[in-house]
């Protein structure tokens, strides 16, 4: 069972640390070290995608909201 478990929290660090890497290159592509001066930091789908893969990460998939 705990190796269920660990498979299981490889999965959400592997789909978070790619979002990771495909946010960075966008960063790096535009020359930011942030997404934070981005003219389209409201709107862009791919930091959309990386926040909700976040919350996944931190749930593991069980589901729910977020509240901070």
């Amino acid at each position: 069972m705990d190796n269920q478990n660990e498979i299981v929290i490889d999965e959400w660090q592997i789909k978070l640390d790619q979002k990771l890497q495909e946010l960075k290159t966008c960063q790096e592509s535009k020359s930011l070290k942030s997404c934070t001066p981005c003219d389209q930091f409201f709107d862009c789908e791919l930091r959309k995608r990386y926040v909700i893969t976040v919350y996944e990460s931190m749930n593991k998939g069980s589901g729910g909201g977020f509240e901070f």
